[in-house]
């Protein structure tokens, strides 16, 4: 069936390593490309030459480098770099990261097209019905604008 791009949404919260999880775990195949889109708030960082398109498609190597990554005004943690280092190791998997400046509903959806992937896996902060209304639910929009398959990934809050 050959290599497929798959995205997966990551702000380095519990949702999000619970959809990076889910994504290694029953989407991403031998030989795929796992690519973990990551949007920051606009003039965020001096990586403002990259605010319209993205930053270039930044390697595992660079991605688990915290000077690199600080120039673009992301730090990933150490669980999601364990999660994903393990993933190219066992799975044989390309992983890379690509990071957009903006609105998160809109820049996921330009992501999908413009990277562009095969199907993303996004999680869910479950925030409730009066949060969403109010502030959007992110994960809503992208099921309902993307032209690509996205599956949703709901956590279990820690209580």
């Amino acid at each position: 069936m050959g290599e497929k791009r798959i995205g997966v949404a990551v702000d380095f919260s519990v949702g999000s390593r619970a959809a990076l999880q889910w994504a290694i775990d029953n989407v991403v195949r031998k030989g795929d490309h796992l690519i973990l889109v990551t949007i920051r708030p606009e003039g965020d960082s001096e990586a403002q030459l990259w605010e319209t398109t993205g930053c270039p498609l930044i390697p595992l190597s660079e991605l688990c480098d915290a000077q690199v990554m600080k120039k673009y005004g992301a730090m990933p943690d150490s669980e999601t770099l364990d999660i994903v280092n393990l993933a190219a190791t066992q799975k044989e998997v390309v992983v890379v990261m690509k990071i957009f400046w903006g609105d998160p509903r809109e820049k996921l959806c330009e992501a999908i097209t413009n990277i562009p992937l095969d199907h993303v896996v996004i999680g869910n902060r479950g925030l409730g019905k009066l949060k969403r209304a109010i502030m959007g639910s992110v994960s809503n929009y992208v099921v309902n604008q993307s032209s690509c398959p996205v599956t949703v990934v709901k956590h279990a809050s820690s209580t």
